[in-house]
């Protein structure tokens, strides 16, 4: 059983910082030559778990910055729209990143459309016109709705240490927010490392509607991540959003018949 995000991930919907700039450049010129080498990676969003009676629509804007050895940065944006009505159903498109303030437009690759008490998630193409029918368990996702009471504390086997803050609280989008920052620092040694590496997670989470409306991630593997939820209402969708697109094929990749669901969370 999948959740949204790991399907996503499975797609590669979201590109390696340069992939979508080289990808277009070179569909203009008509070939995609072999090369050796490179990193395929997959920018994983916000998590929005499938509860019911906490509707709402938002447009999340993501920035993610990668930085060279030189000291120069790559800048990456997109802006999509998420929705979760009040059965809990999910509704989340999909752009492609692009380099900000670039001449590259960003597009829309993907549509999906999650229902946690049918147990069934569409990914839809817009490309390809097709909707792909998997199998849906909201258990994983529906654990990132309420915020996490974690406390500093030290890694095993002198690994390093996770120091924990309370930031408060503040108000984003209208809706109040409780903040925390997560500072874990690994010692030399730990992962192939040669000196001490930072890695910062911190997120302004929403009890009313159980999700992240900021939430800023630092590594020095990926550089800065930053996804902010803007123009939120907290009210019902519009029900069409979780309606297949019109004229799109479905085809059944469920890998096993569907199980009964129990209901998101009342």
């Amino acid at each position: 059983m999948r959740s949204a995000r790991s399907a996503i991930v499975g797609l590669g919907v979201l590109w390696l910082s340069g992939l979508v700039c080289v990808a277009q450049a070179q569909q203009q010129r008509g070939y995609a030559p072999a090369q050796d080498g490179g990193v395929r990676q997959v920018l994983e969003s916000i998590v929005v778990p499938p509860i019911a009676h906490a509707p709402f629509t938002a447009t999340l804007a993501t920035e993610w910055v990668r930085y060279s050895q030189d000291g120069a940065t790559i800048t990456l944006v997109n802006q999509r729209r998420i929705a979760r009505d009040e059965r809990g159903r999910i509704y989340e498109e999909r752009w492609l990143l692009v380099p900000k303030d670039g001449d590259f437009k960003s597009t829309k690759n993907w549509i999906q459309i999650a229902d946690p008490t049918k147990g069934t998630l569409y990914n839809c193409s817009p490309e390809k016109h097709v909707c792909n029918l998997l199998n849906y368990s909201p258990a994983g996702d529906l654990s990132a709705a309420m915020p996490r009471a974690e406390k500093s504390h030290t890694l095993p086997d002198g690994r390093g240490e996770v120091a924990w803050e309370d930031l408060g609280t503040r108000t984003i989008a209208g809706v109040e927010t409780l903040g925390s920052r997560e500072t874990t620092t690994l010692n030399a040694g730990a992962m192939g490392n040669d000196a001490p590496v930072t890695s910062m997670r911190e997120t302004w989470h929403s009890r009313q509607l159980g999700i992240n409306l900021l939430s800023i991630r630092t590594s020095p593997m990926f550089g800065k991540q930053t996804f902010t939820v803007t123009e939120l209402t907290a009210s019902d969708p519009d029900p069409q959003l979780f309606e297949l697109p019109s004229g799109y094929e479905v085809r059944d990749q469920r890998d096993e018949a569907p199980q009964k669901q129990e209901p998101a969370s009342e």
